[in-house]
């Protein structure tokens, strides 16, 4: 690819990277707040377990399938329109939505149904903000910097993970500080006024849109589409441009089957809802009697898991990731991830399930950059956001019915049972693509370019 970055746009990818870090943050903020608010607040009791394994669920699949819908639009209309411009409205728009939600927790007037409303907008705002700035930043940036540059991606979403459930858990408990007369003055009486800091949470997260946005307007993103290609995308509809990316991928098995193996891996990862269950069913015994409260175990096990992401995402980006055979790292971490799953299950203790966890987590940035820098060097700059959305929608298709396969298996089986049986799909089918020669051979670009001329033709 002929494409030369601007000589500082490493400097602006650091700074979109700090930014949009801060904004991942409060995200994480309100994720874990909205699960102590269903477990301790709507669904606190013991026999209430199927119902609140269902609304954890619930959130992920509304979320998910609203990403999962917009995505493919999204991605045409990155290729089509300002990146930039269409990233500072998506971060415009979800610091009002958060300060919206902050706002009815105070006032003690969220609900449930208001909770998915919220996650179905943050999937669509989602789905156009991810697919601007994943083809973004292969814009600031040469080919040798991209594995650097996808390991520092993958740090904002493990540095997050690992600091946001102690923080969250802190300012949750505020307003019971302040009950105890340990958070004097006024800011004490204003906090004694609060059921719990599910606010809080929310409004740091809408401030951190807000910086967000502000650094944003500064930067300089380039666009990658030329005159002519403005003029051709002008004649072209949405929906040829989303059949674009549809092709692109057909026509090259290699990345097809790459994508068959993330879908089925997302499938198998509904992380988000056995972590609540788990602690509260299967380690239970374990917290307790160490003189914990949930939220401060769940936040443990949380911040282990992503110490794990922070390790894996820090060793990418100082390495700078394999220069050869990324496809092989990519594969065999993915399948150590779900040994690391069938492991979590079983685990008797909160630490012994922590560190499962942050060997999954740690496996995860590994595939991920890996996976990604493969990606950015077959697809043309200038198609990566047609293309990339269809990837995205493909490799994250699944994971809705994950939410619901997830759900179901909690509310029927143990927790830990349920979690371990879908880690060992996990490996036996990363672990089969080691013997799939097109898979093997995903990166030799003319290999795959040569299927695709065939297919063409």
């Amino acid at each position: 690819m002929s494409y030369q970055p601007p000589p500082n746009g490493f400097r602006t990818f650091v700074l979109l990277w700090a930014s949009q870090s801060v904004s991942v943050f409060g995200s994480a903020l309100t994720l874990f707040a909205i699960d102590i608010w269903l477990v301790q607040v709507v669904y606190p009791h013991p026999e209430q377990q199927p119902q609140l394994a269902w609304s954890l669920a619930a959130v992920g699949l509304a979320m998910g399938l609203a990403q999962l819908l917009t995505t493919p639009l999204a991605g045409a209309l990155a290729d089509r329109l300002d990146r930039k411009g269409l990233m500072l409205a998506m971060d415009v728009v979800n610091c009002l939505v958060m300060a919206l939600c902050a706002f009815l927790a105070v006032s003690d007037l969220l609900q449930v149904w208001m909770v998915l409303a919220v996650a179905g907008v943050f999937g669509v705002t989602n789905a156009i903000h991810h697919s601007a700035f994943d083809t973004s930043y292969a814009m600031l940036v040469t080919d040798e910097q991209l594995p650097r540059a996808n390991g520092m991606m993958q740090t904002i979403w493990a540095l997050s993970s690992v600091l946001s459930p102690a923080i969250a858990a802190s300012l949750i408990a505020l307003p019971a500080l302040a009950r105890q007369g340990q958070i004097p003055g006024a800011v004490g009486d204003l906090l004694v006024g609060m059921e719990n800091g599910v606010p809080l949470a929310l409004g740091v997260d809408a401030v951190s849109f807000a910086q967000a946005a502000a650094v944003l307007a500064f930067l300089r993103i380039p666009s990658p589409r030329s005159l002519g290609m403005r003029r051709q995308q002008a004649r072209a509809s949405l929906w040829s441009d989303v059949r674009f990316g549809v092709d692109y991928i057909r026509r090259r098995p290699p990345l097809l089957w790459l994508l068959a193996t993330f879908a089925v891996v997302n499938l198998c990862l509904p992380l988000g809802v056995f972590m609540p269950l788990l602690v509260k069913v299967n380690l239970a015994a374990d917290w307790a009697a160490r003189g914990m409260t949930y939220e401060t175990a769940l936040a443990t096990l949380n911040t282990m898991m992503a110490a794990g992401g922070l390790a894996g995402g820090v060793l990418v980006s100082i390495w700078g990731g394999a220069r050869r055979r990324r496809v092989v790292v990519l594969l065999l971490t993915m399948a150590l991830g779900g040994v690391a799953q069938v492991g979590l299950g079983f685990m008797p203790g909160l630490y012994l399930a922590g560190a499962a966890a942050f060997l999954i987590s740690f496996c995860g940035p590994m595939s991920n950059a890996h996976s990604q820098a493969i990606w950015q060097g077959q697809v043309p700059r200038e198609a990566q956001g047609r293309v990339f959305a269809v990837r995205r929608v493909m490799a994250q298709g699944l994971h809705p019915l994950g939410q619901v396969l997830a759900g179901w298996l909690a509310a029927r089986l143990d927790p830990g049972v349920g979690l371990a049986l879908l880690g060992g799909v996990i490996t036996l089918v990363s672990g089969a693509q080691l013997l799939n020669q097109q898979v093997m051979r995903v990166e030799d670009r003319a290999y795959v370019e040569g299927l695709a001329s065939r297919a063409e033709a």
